[in-house]
């Protein structure tokens, strides 16, 4: 039996208009699909609903993968895949398979001799290095920093050491509501001449881009509390 492909569905952002941020095929691509993998099902369901108003939602199939999905049980959400259907891998936004849970599955699929087509969709990261002005040839994004206060620091101190020996791009993220304690962190830890960017909300009309040394940030806090955001540092 034919096996079915697998498709990596970036999603929104934020309450963007599809059409400004979305490939104009993409909703022939998804109405094709009757399988989707997500990491939240609410969110899922109004995501497809915005892409095609006139989808019958209740018709789909949905398998939940997130944080609380035992390892042992992403196998069986090759079912489809293995029986011939199309399946969609969404994250719950931007692009699946970075920060977030995907990455379990599409290995899989991979062992599995499966086909992968990752479409073409906002990826936070990737527009939040393309805006910073930092270096985009060598640059390492380390997902989210430890919470710990302590931990924290570190961790902060040793990207800035990294982007000044390895002339490299330091991107990370945080958990929206602890925005203003990473960057607290950041602008007590680093040097004043180190330059830091924030990337927030992005895609939407509140978008904000901006990249400053961090002693000038000092005196300018960002309002970001709350906002869906990227850090990144460099020399």
């Amino acid at each position: 039996m034919k096996k079915g492909d697998l498709y990596l569905i970036p999603t929104l952002l934020g309450d963007s208009p599809v059409g400004d941020v979305m490939p104009g095929n993409i909703k022939d691509t998804i109405g094709k699909i009757k399988h989707f993998v997500v990491e939240d099902l609410r969110t899922a369901r109004r995501f497809l609903k915005k892409i095609d108003k006139s989808a019958d939602i209740d018709a789909l199939r949905f398998y939940l993968l997130n944080e609380h999905t035992k390892a042992e049980e992403v196998s069986t959400l090759l079912k489809p895949l293995l029986e011939g259907a199309d399946l969609g891998l969404m994250s719950e936004a931007g692009t699946p398979c970075i920060a977030d849970p995907g990455a379990s599955l599409v290995s899989l699929a991979h062992e599995n001799n499966i086909r992968i087509i990752p479409l073409t969709g906002p990826s936070s990261i990737t527009l939040a290095l393309m805006a910073s002005g930092f270096n985009g040839q060598n640059f390492a994004f380390h997902g989210y920093l430890p919470v710990d206060n302590r931990s924290r620091a570190t961790a902060i101190r040793k990207l800035e050491q990294d982007a000044y020996r390895k002339d490299q791009t330091q991107v990370f993220i945080e958990t929206p509501y602890r925005n203003m304690k990473m960057f607290e962190s950041i602008i007590e830890t680093c040097n004043p001449q180190t330059r830091l960017c924030i990337a927030a909300r992005l895609t939407t009309t509140g978008e904000m881009i901006k990249t400053l040394p961090v002693a000038k940030w000092k005196k300018n806090p960002p309002a970001i509390h709350k906002q869906p955001a990227v850090f990144l540092i460099y020399k």
